[in-house]
């Protein structure tokens, strides 16, 4: 199967070996606490972007584009910009039951957004090779979620300390921060946001 691969997979393997390395650094943080798994895990997430970018330029560079680039990209994306982010939320402290459902609905929506382009994406583009906009705002764009959990994290603002306090909401707890995840998720399965596709 690699012989199949173009070298613009090669960078879209590199974005879900960084999203993956940042699922392992939350959990490494959670086992002993040393908050430099957890810097690094987040440090992964901007390196995940920066392969996501690349691979795409890669792929119109060599007029190599293809349905399994395509889809390798989209699972790529899911682990680094979805469940990752996920992940490094918790470890910061979602850890409230009203944490998790938010946080698995963010998930959710970026997988059914990138399913919905990956469906209408050719006949968005009509005759030409390019989408000219996004329906929704594109799933790397929780990079900034994690942006905001990283200099929470520099300011030791995690875990019992994380901004926003929580709420005692019936059986389980709600940390406010999280509903930054729900405001992403929503925006990412908008169909009346639409966002010019450079």
């Amino acid at each position: 199967m690699l012989r199949e691969f173009q070298l613009a997979d090669w960078f879209t393997l590199g974005n879900a070996f960084c999203g993956t390395g940042a699922v392992f650094a939350a959990m490494r943080f959670l086992q002993d606490g040393q908050r430099g798994f957890l810097m690094f895990g987040m440090a992964l997430i901007p390196l995940a972007f920066i392969f996501d970018a690349l691979d795409g330029r890669v792929a119109r560079w060599r007029q190599s584009s293809s349905t399994l680039g395509r889809e390798l990209d989209s699972l790529a994306d899911v682990i680094s910009f979805g469940v990752a982010p996920a992940a490094l939320a918790y470890a910061c402290g979602m850890q409230g039951g009203w944490d998790w459902m938010v946080l698995s609905y963010f998930v959710c929506c970026g997988v059914s957004r990138l399913a919905r382009y990956n469906v209408t994406a050719e006949a968005l583009s009509g005759d030409s090779d390019k989408v000219p906009y996004f329906e929704g705002t594109p799933i790397p764009t929780s990079l900034a979620l994690v942006i905001v959990l990283a200099v929470a994290a520099h300011f030791q603002a995690i875990g019992p300390a994380l901004w926003g306090g929580s709420w005692q909401l019936g059986p389980w707890q709600l940390h406010p921060l999280v509903l930054l995840f729900a405001l992403s998720g929503s925006l990412m399965i908008s169909k009346t946001l639409r966002i010019p596709k450079p």
